[in-house]
């Protein structure tokens, strides 16, 4: 059956508008690296989605959080259930304690869905419930995108979406911990631009790691030089597998239980974000259609034939950014002899993926393949975040694209949309 494709035609900037692009990129959203060697991270040219495709990722992202946040409450209520999710040691020790201690409350659960067209339709690659980013580009680079295509949409904005939760549920003035890796310059724009959106919201985002937290009765305190008392709400941009290489001092284990001030996300969200997380669906008495459904069938690689079948993609449990992910043909030939090595030896933080044929978009004669990565925020659709590749991998070699909506075309009608939906 023949399929239309969910996007349209979009030519690059010319140089001269690229380049003023770039330095608003920059400076206005906190894109310091638009260029990893001689390769430029910002596509000069948008996703442009088509109504009926926004639609169409926009309500299956919500009954994915929707079924997510259902999965996560159940298993950790299930400690036996853990073992299963290539978790480490202290990771697990936390999460068996969040029942009898109360698990640590959620605000403004923000989550990613990786989304991309293949010949049966949408899939999605993985889901980003830990630490998502990708605000700058979700919400400033489609800003700055936008007037180069007259009567194109954004399709949201995550980050003023996550801000306007963390708003909501904290007092004018307050403080919010704004919580990252500050060893890593790509962590730091992410947080500083959503730090400039909670601003402008009335509440002052205070920049900090985790260990200037302290924790009193399970209220968080900043203990830093720039600012010291009591936060309102923590934003985590820290992965929650790195929390138990902290000092014990600094109570890592209250993103995961015992905590009073909330936090955007719990460290609990480990539980959906592992890639092994579709090896309990089995054993669990939440209904999972929308995930049967979008994820591609997963393994233990010990129970896939992934040494002689091509068809299978081999990723670590708690990777990030495409890092460590192992395809037949696609991956460069001495990282596809580490990894299928790692996976041998240590199957049980691996994850084997059945192999989707992604479509490309082709843009002036030459070929990317596409990622969509919808937000949620509190379970609504929230904003997109594009990526695109050279080749069917999506990792840290693709460039940043900005996500339009295309303007309708007489074959779209509203009614059609309405329909759509």
């Amino acid at each position: 059956m023949e399929l239309t494709l969910p996007w349209r035609p979009a030519g690059p900037l010319d140089p001269e508008a690229f380049a003023r692009l770039r330095r608003r990129a920059i400076f206005d959203c906190c894109k310091w690296d638009p260029q990893v060697e001689d390769v430029a991270t910002i596509a000069s040219f948008p996703l442009l989605l088509t109504r009926r495709a926004w639609d169409e990722i926009a309500a299956l992202a919500e009954r994915l959080a929707a079924e997510a946040a259902e999965a996560e409450s159940e298993i950790l209520r299930r400690p036996e259930l853990h073992r299963f999710l290539g978790l480490p040691a202290g990771v697990r020790r936390a999460l068996a304690n969040a029942p009898s201690r109360g698990a640590t409350p959620g605000v403004a659960r923000v989550l990613r869905f990786d989304f991309h067209w293949t010949p049966e339709g949408w899939r999605i690659s993985e889901a980003n419930t830990d630490v998502p980013g990708g605000f700058n580009e979700g919400s400033g680079l489609a800003r700055l995108m936008r007037p180069h295509h007259p009567g194109s949409e954004i399709p949201g904005d995550p980050a003023g979406r996550l801000a306007e939760a963390l708003a909501a549920a904290t007092p004018p003035g307050a403080a919010i911990a704004v919580v990252y890796a500050t060893a890593y310059t790509d962590d730091r724009q992410v947080m500083v631009f959503l730090s400039r959106e909670i601003e402008a919201r009335g509440r002052r985002a205070v920049l900090a790691a985790p260990d200037h937290l302290r924790w009193r009765d399970g209220r968080a305190f900043l203990d830093a030089d720039w600012h010291r008392g009591e936060a309102a709400a923590v934003v985590r941009f820290f992965p929650g597998e790195w929390l138990p290489n902290l000092p014990r001092a600094c109570g890592w284990r209250h993103f995961f239980h015992g905590a009073r001030t909330p936090v955007s996300n719990p460290a609990a969200a480990l539980l959906t974000q592992s890639k092994r997380f579709p090896l309990v669906w089995d054993r669990l008495e939440t209904p999972l259609p929308a995930w049967r459904s979008a994820l591609p069938e997963t393994r233990d690689p010990r129970d896939a034939d992934w040494r002689r079948d091509g068809g299978w993609v081999l990723k670590p449990a708690l990777g990030r950014v495409g890092d460590g992910i192992g395809m037949s043909g696609v991956t460069a030939g001495d990282d596809w002899k580490k990894i299928r090595r790692s996976a041998l030896w240590f199957p049980r933080w691996w994850a084997a993926q059945r192999r989707f044929e992604a479509v490309p978009m082709i843009v002036a004669g030459e070929p990317f393949y596409p990622c969509v990565g919808v937000y949620t925020v509190d379970g609504r659709a929230a904003g997109a975040y594009g990526r695109l590749a050279r080749k069917p991998l999506i990792n840290h070699l693709a460039q940043d694209a900005a996500v339009l909506l295309a303007p309708p075309c007489r074959e779209e009608s509203p009614d059609e949309r309405i329909r759509a939906l």
